[in-house]
């Protein structure tokens, strides 16, 4: 049973706060000593974007997205992406009537507001590219039939970096639609040592209930949308992204939905600040995982290891900041 809320949402920055520190919350009972990542993640759902959790296993991938979706009254499905999967086991499929004596559209599991894509790159690249279009558009096209997608809507995926075999890279055009890329990174000792007293007994999932609604979260995103961004700011994400596509170490830069992507995360996370405006210091926190993962080393950079986080974090440090005030 989800918590009552309507009243919170209805005042504004304030009622955002509560309702995020509830979602918040409610994550955090499930993944132990992990609030940046947590903080990350609610980010781009308010921000009406797709997440994309890339890490190695056992570190609470796929436990993230399942206590962020359980975290809202809303309709989740989840997907186990294999070889095997075809593009019609996500979108639907039209299959024939005979008691109607017509074709009638079956949804598939993307018809639904949280959709968890469990280790996406396992799946071949025919069977991942069905999402690009509901991602982006938030519809799904077929046999010529075009159907919206309720929202809110989020596409939230993982993926082992490790384990390559038997795998199919994202291609960079898929890559470029999730709003930002996060990795789980491994507990701190007393937060594994908490972990085992808590997951060894039951697991928390099953105890967590919604403290949200979806009509909360799209009148949230709409509080997001008014957050104010000056000239000089969105100045400088362009000149971020441009720097990104200067790099001498990057074949392939950040493309402009970077740049929105990174404009409209910043206004969610400044929003969860308790802030009706955003700063360069939310551009700065914001573009490695934004930026990042949508960016192409050179063959010899990749031969000197150099990530692209660690060149996204060198212009981050370089790219003049503007004053915040003009």
């Amino acid at each position: 049973m989800a918590v009552s809320t309507h009243g919170d949402v209805g005042r504004g920055l304030e009622g955002l706060a509560k309702i995020s520190g509830r979602i918040s919350g409610a994550i955090e009972s499930v993944i132990e000593g992990k609030p940046d990542v947590v903080r990350l993640a609610l980010t781009v759902l308010l921000a009406e974007g797709h997440l994309l959790i890339e890490d190695v296993p056992g570190v609470g991938k796929t436990m993230l997205a399942k206590a962020l979706a359980r975290s809202i009254d809303c309709s989740v499905r989840r997907i186990q992406f294999t070889p095997d999967l075809l593009p019609s086991d996500i979108t639907g499929v039209s299959a024939y009537n005979q008691e109607r004596r017509e074709f009638e559209f079956k949804p598939g599991p993307v018809f639904a507001n949280i959709v968890v894509g469990d280790e996406i790159n396992r799946a071949s690249p025919k069977t991942q590219s069905a999402l690009l279009e509901c991602m982006e558009e938030r519809q799904v096209t077929v046999d010529g039939h075009t159907y919206g997608l309720d929202g809110p809507f989020m596409v939230i995926a993982t993926q082992n970096p490790v384990e390559m075999e038997g795998t199919y890279p994202l291609p960079e055009a898929q890559r470029d639609r999730f709003t930002a890329r996060i990795s789980m990174g491994y507990p701190e000792p007393g937060a594994e040592l908490e972990m085992l007293d808590v997951h060894g007994r039951t697991s928390p999932l099953d105890e967590l209930s919604p403290v949200a609604r979806a009509g909360d979260v799209r009148e949230l995103t709409e509080l997001v949308r008014n957050v104010h961004v000056s000239t000089s700011v969105r100045n400088y994400a362009i000149a971020l992204v441009t720097a990104t596509r200067e790099h001498p170490e990057l074949r392939l830069g950040a493309s402009p939905r970077a740049t929105l992507h990174l404009v409209r995360a910043a206004r969610a996370y400044a929003a969860l600040e308790d802030r009706d405006y955003v700063l360069p210091d939310d551009l700065q926190y914001l573009a490695v995982p934004v930026l990042a993962h949508r960016l192409l080393p050179t063959a010899e950079a990749q031969v000197e290891r150099r990530l692209p986080e660690h060149m996204v974090a060198e212009l981050v440090a370089h790219v003049p900041v503007p004053d915040p005030r003009r």
